[in-house]
């Protein structure tokens, strides 16, 4: 079963890529991910590091404070 967390910070992820236009795989370029990593991230299927948490909200243009607020 997923974890509540995860579910909440995916669509979070979702959330913000969708608002600046960006396919998974041009944000995965962006952030430096394969693009099948950026789907199981949004799907909740991974529970990331923090560091890669960080990786996603430069790529979002967010601090990891921004990118975590609404959890």
């Amino acid at each position: 079963m997923k974890k509540p967390i995860l579910i909440k910070f995916a669509k979070r992820v979702r959330e913000e890529r969708k608002k600046l236009k960006l396919s998974q795989e041009e944000f995965a370029a962006k952030s430096g991910f394969h693009r099948t990593y950026i789907g199981m991230i949004e799907r909740a299927e991974r529970n990331i590091t923090l560091s890669n948490v960080e990786k996603l909200a430069k790529a979002l243009q967010k601090s990891i404070s921004d990118l975590l607020k609404k959890l």
